[in-house]
């Protein structure tokens, strides 16, 4: 039961009238940003808390037992603090948002009196609005895994079993060009195997995108050993000729794959030698596909 401090408490006996919320939000990325919905900037905490975000929050539903509730908090893209092309290029995405009551007349009487994460964010004209997620939505998340014939495992980790630091398993290159449909042209550093990156993803060492990722949408070779790549959702955070690009490869996650390309079928988490209902309820024929023989050769 979380106890309210007694000079916060005293105050909210007394009058409501000098009272504002505040949130700091806290990005994956380590940038720690506050927000009031108060007409001047307070800070506590170690947190400066800013009043021209323009932020503000929804009521807040919440329901009995262990069901998430919803909230949601509003903000002006004309914030300086919040821009869109940051919204656009995930660097807010799984932030974690922390809600404070606070006596604005004295700002050391404040409250934590929510965390939750980010969730979705939705865009308008001059505007956003973003989806509060707290602790009990990580219930509705997958346990477990699933009986189905491609890996249920993620590229490299623990499951998997793939070091994918290795060097044959990146390609470093260079921005040359941007195109306005989205793509990038990059001068890679070596040879291209554009199998082995089609299901991958490309990170931004340096310049206004450094430090963000995205899954490769499509990889096309050119003339010369240059490459066109389109990343999932276009380019989305600045990117410009010069910076820098790393190719990380990627799996189908099909049993095939995993044992011709990365000699990894040993941790292959997935279940290709059982039959589906398809397989299971068929009759034999002799069309080659319905023969009794294994379901991977």
């Amino acid at each position: 039961m979380r106890t309210v401090p007694k000079p916060l408490a005293a105050h909210l006996a007394a009058s409501a009238t000098t009272l504002c919320q505040c949130w700091r939000l806290t990005r994956r990325d380590g940038t720690v940003l506050g927000f009031t919905d108060h007409d001047e900037a307070l800070a506590f905490d170690g947190t400066v808390f800013e009043a021209a975000s323009g932020l503000s929050a929804s009521e807040a539903e919440a329901e009995l037992g262990l069901a998430a509730g919803t909230r949601e908090v509003s903000g002006a893209l004309s914030s300086t603090s919040i821009a869109e092309k940051d919204i656009l290029a995930g660097r807010y995405d799984g932030a974690e948002v922390e809600t404070f009551l606070v006596n604005w007349s004295a700002p050391e009487q404040h409250l934590l009196v929510d965390k939750a994460e980010l969730g979705e964010v939705k865009r308008g004209d001059s505007a956003f609005t973003a989806e509060l997620r707290g602790l009990a939505s990580r219930l509705d998340r997958r346990r477990g895994r699933l009986y189905r014939r491609r890996c249920d495992a993620q590229f490299g980790d623990a499951g998997c079993g793939i070091d994918t630091a290795r060097a044959d398993l990146f390609l470093d290159a260079v921005v040359s060009g941007i195109e306005e449909a989205g793509a990038a042209i990059l001068a890679p550093a070596g040879p291209v195997d554009p199998a082995l990156y089609a299901q991958g993803r490309v990170s931004w060492r340096s310049g206004e995108g450094a430090g963000l990722s995205s899954d490769i949408a499509g990889l096309q070779l050119l003339a010369g050993g240059a490459i066109r790549l389109v990343p999932l959702g276009g380019l989305s955070g600045g990117q410009a000729p010069g910076d820098a690009a790393r190719l990380h490869a990627g799996c189908d996650k099909s049993f095939a794959t995993c044992r011709a390309r990365f000699a990894n079928g040993l941790n292959f988490r997935g279940f290709p030698h059982l039959p589906g209902n398809d397989r299971a309820l068929a009759i034999a024929k002799e069309d080659g596909r319905h023969d009794g023989g294994p379901v991977v050769p």
